[in-house]
């Protein structure tokens, strides 16, 4: 693989969720008061299938950690989300942080360095179920 198609590949993997960051962008951002995400029944099979899609996916730019600080996370402008802080996780519905997972940040109104994830909009409880890893980094100090 050539230099520019590694760097199209670590580009593209860390899409997953990426848009959630940048400080300042509150386009999308909810109060909170927004409905839910609607309730799908996750398995816990498809909770560990989550946890490993994050280690692939999303990893790449937010960090095993959730902090933003994954490898590729220093060639993007804006910085990935950090999950952890409690001020986004307040302003943002399930469902935002489920449509940015499937449908990238350029659709959402965040960060085009945010890669859709269409292979995943058939998968809805996946989706939960990393919408569900996303907010347990907010329980985390």
């Amino acid at each position: 693989m050539t230099r520019v198609g590694a760097f199209g590949t670590v580009m593209a993997s860390c899409g997953l969720l990426a848009a959630c960051g940048g400080s300042g962008d509150s386009a999308g951002a909810g109060s909170g008061a927004a409905p839910a995400a609607p309730k799908v029944e996750i398995a816990e099979a498809v909770r560990q299938e989550a946890q490993q899609t994050y280690a692939t996916r999303c990893a790449v730019c937010h960090g095993q950690t959730g902090r933003g600080e994954g490898p590729a996370a220093a060639g993007l402008v804006p910085p990935p989300r950090d999950y952890h802080d409690p001020a986004w996780q307040a302003s943002v519905t399930d469902e935002q942080i489920e449509q940015t997972i499937v449908y990238g940040g350029a659709a959402v109104g965040k960060s085009p360095a945010m890669v859709a994830n269409p292979d995943l909009g058939s998968r809805p409880a996946l989706v939960a179920a990393l919408r569900e890893v996303i907010r347990e980094f907010g329980r985390e100090q």
